[in-house]
């Protein structure tokens, strides 16, 4: 069965794009599911719907969000909008008439223990179904013991795990391999495996995608059945022996205390933060021990990095000088003295911003 492509400027696609993003923007559900069902009627073909119209509005969603251009409540709507628009297509005539009858295989595609984004999973399987593969979509944050209690429950012949934070890379680790142990070979998807799906391959995975689209063409042409080999987490990344990663996430709480008490110090400014203020620093704060800590478990200072160069974006555009996160970067230097590779990852990211870790005296001058 021959698959749509994507179409070049000037198609109806890109005023079928344009409209559907105006609707969801104003919070138009009516609208944005008539605007797919009429051109479903019109003859575009359903997989085109969902992955050159439905996926590039939601990327675009995102983008508005971090350029500061929508709100959070804006970029919530849209993305529930968006997801009622991939349900009206599924449940379409025109969805239902082009669906393959020649593929074979079970499929089963769900979100790591964690992951809450769970639109492109939910999107994959909704292209598998169109080719014909049968699909038990389960959704966000699956734990891992309940995919596993439906693997040898239905034998699915695949398993597609999707993850949009590189914060769920760990819970994915222990999935993959828990998956593999079942004799169930995996795909892994989603914005957290990396642009070019090093982490994938790092954690072990049998296959890895860069969209929807290659995704669905490898599970439908059954190219992740080979045997899965056995492996253990720690056989895959020998740097976890080293114990930083562990105790990090076990000292995160402790770490955060100190960032937030040493911000007072550091930037005096902080001083006269509302109550609302500092809730929202302690968010920021959670999330820079996070990453540190997933860049540990990778032992890649670059995804440290990447993520603290994207949030310096994401203040800047909100006003907020992204050198500010320097003084919480020093802190927590200073906290993890005595563990080289998180030293060297922030000494990295340090280096990067412009502004190289410095020592601190307790008059609160910088040596």
């Amino acid at each position: 069965m021959s698959t749509p492509t994507r179409r070049a400027p000037g198609h109806p696609l890109t005023r079928l794009r344009d409209g559907l993003w105006d609707a969801v923007l104003e919070g138009d559900e009516h609208t944005a599911t008539g605007l797919v069902l009429d051109a479903l009627h019109d003859g575009v073909h359903a997989e085109s719907v969902l992955l050159d119209v439905v996926v590039p509005v939601q990327g675009r969603i995102g983008m508005e969000w971090a350029a500061n251009r929508i709100t959070v409540a804006q970029e919530h709507a849209a993305t529930a909008i968006n997801d009622r628009v991939v349900g009206a297509v599924s449940r379409s005539g025109a969805a239902r008439a082009v669906r393959a009858s020649g593929a074979s295989g079970r499929v089963t595609v769900a979100c790591v223990d964690g992951e809450w984004h769970a639109l492109p999973a939910r999107i994959l399987a909704e292209v598998l179904t169109l080719r014909g593969l049968r699909v038990d979509y389960l959704g966000a944050q699956v734990p891992t013991a309940h995919l596993i209690a439906h693997l040898h429950r239905t034998g699915a012949t695949a398993v597609a795990l999707s993850a949009s934070l590189a914060t769920r890379l760990p819970a994915a680790h222990t999935a993959i391999t828990a998956c593999q142990a079942t004799g169930t070979p995996v795909l892994a998807g989603g914005a957290a495996f990396g642009a070019d799906g090093r982490y994938a391959r790092l954690l072990g995975a049998d296959a890895w995608a860069p969209d929807a689209r290659s995704a669905a063409a490898l599970l439908a042409a059954g190219s992740t059945s080979r045997t899965p080999r056995a492996h253990q987490p720690i056989d895959d990344l020998p740097h976890l022996g080293d114990q930083e990663y562990t105790l990090v996430v076990r000292s995160k709480a402790q770490l955060v205390k100190a960032v937030l008490v040493g911000l007072d110090e550091r930037f005096p400014g902080a001083r006269d933060y509302t109550e609302s203020q500092r809730d929202r620093t302690a968010e920021d704060v959670a999330h820079i021990v996070d990453f540190l800590a997933v860049a540990l478990y990778t032992d890649d200072p670059e995804l440290f990095t990447g993520f603290l160069e994207w949030t310096g974006g994401i203040l800047s555009a909100r006003g907020v000088p992204a050198l500010s996160l320097v003084p919480a970067l020093e802190v927590l230097g200073e906290e993890l003295r005595d563990f080289p590779r998180a030293t060297h990852h922030l000494r990295v990211a340090a280096a990067r911003s412009g502004a190289p870790l410095r020592p601190h005296t307790p008059s609160g001058k910088h040596a």
